[in-house]
């Protein structure tokens, strides 16, 4: 028998359609559905919602390629420090870097998702998967799976890596430890690379996907070829190949915080991130001049995506959101989604600033189909006279 699934939380004056529509979703969904639901407008908490037997708004989720948001956000801050340049050759922070074909790479190209590294021959290990220096390690002698700059394809599971060696060579300090200091620590987000055993109890265990019949078939439908580029940018070929779903499962992967996929997060944590982001938050500027959103957020690799085969859009080490998921938002608004189903973006044009997470993994993986319509409530009411 179904249950009704209960939605807690708080709205503002003038989003209260948010809560009626995320109620509206959660109605038909599966018992066992977990979600939460955070928004800022203009630096102000204005929703705050979840939904699911034993989650409230501080339980803590693993946000996949969320986690992309919050290091390149560091990779942001140094350039705005004037600490990286985008358009220096990488091999002038890492030399080993420029073999096999990659040293006319600019960082730039690199986190435009452009430089075709996106894993290596031989695959991965556990280990190394969790561990941001012995990935970059392992690339650094990689050729490259096409001409650097030529194309682009998502490094779904190294971006982080090869963004934290370069922050790492530039600065001394990783991105994990830069983050902490500059963006976690100051605004108490629940947002983590690298998630202190204090903080254990708080997560909830990623849950697999549970296709339908006819979710199935498209998946089963899909190119399995172990050498393809999407199996080798997801380590599928390796000897022993991931399971991404259970990626956050492992205590290794939490503790560590690799930032391409480590991070744990609550949607108060991921919100109030990109809030800081654009937004005075209490009584803090905000993180990121206009310039520096605007040269982060611009679309610089805009089509037929290599590795997921369909079209995507990517600004520097953020997805275009605008473009790739959500038409309605506004030109320029900056974010990432993750594999389980979040997403979570700034809108700078409509001071807006939203997250979603789940815990279930989704079909078909990437933001969830909920946030189309979830975003767009969020999106109504903050524009809305």
């Amino acid at each position: 028998m179904t249950q009704e699934i209960t939605v807690h939380g708080t709205v503002a004056e003038g989003f209260e359609a948010v809560r009626e529509e995320f109620a509206a979703f959660v109605a038909g969904e599966p018992d066992d559905y977990e979600g939460q639901l955070c928004a800022y407008a203009d630096g102000r908490r204005v929703v705050d919602l979840w939904a699911g037997e034993g989650v409230d708004g501080d339980s803590l989720y693993g946000v996949f390629s969320s986690t992309k948001g919050a290091a390149h956000l560091v990779t942001a801050l140094l350039v705005q420090d004037g600490t990286l340049e985008l358009d220096r050759k990488v091999t002038y922070y890492w030399p080993e870097f420029g073999v096999e074909g990659k040293a006319a790479l600019t960082l730039r190209e690199l986190l435009a998702h452009r430089a075709g590294l996106v894993g290596t021959d031989a695959g991965f290990s556990a280990a190394e998967l969790a561990d941001d220096r012995a990935l970059a390690e392992r690339l650094a002698d990689q050729r490259p799976f096409w001409r650097p700059g030529a194309a682009f394809g998502y490094h779904a599971l190294v971006i982080g890596a090869l963004t934290g060696e370069i922050v790492r060579r530039a600065t001394g300090r990783t991105i994990q430890e830069l983050y902490e200091e500059r963006v976690r620590a100051p605004y108490g987000l629940d947002l983590h690379l690298g998630l202190p055993a204090s903080r254990e109890p708080r997560f909830r265990t990623t849950l697999p996907m549970l296709p339908t019949p006819e979710q199935q078939a498209l998946l089963d439908a899909q190119p399995a070829g172990p050498h393809t580029l999407t199996s080798i940018a997801y380590n599928r070929h390796a000897p022993e190949p991931t399971d991404l779903q259970s990626l956050p499962n492992e205590r290794t992967v939490r503790a560590k915080g690799p930032a391409s996929v480590g991070g744990i997060a609550s949607a108060r944590g991921l919100a109030g991130m990109y809030a800081a982001m654009i937004s005075e938050v209490d009584e803090k500027a905000p993180l990121l001049k206009e310039d520096t959103v605007a040269e982060f957020g611009q679309p610089h690799s805009v089509g037929y995506d290599l590795v997921s085969r369909t079209h995507k859009s990517f600004g520097l080490g953020f997805q275009a959101t605008s473009d790739t998921w959500h038409p309605f938002l506004g030109a320029g608004t900056i974010g990432h989604s993750g594999a389980c189903g979040s997403q979570a973006f700034a809108d700078p044009r409509s001071g807006l600033s939203y997250a979603y997470t789940r815990r279930r993994f989704t079909f078909p993986g990437g933001a969830a189909p909920e946030n189309n319509r979830l975003a767009s409530a969020v999106h109504r009411a903050a524009i809305t006279p």
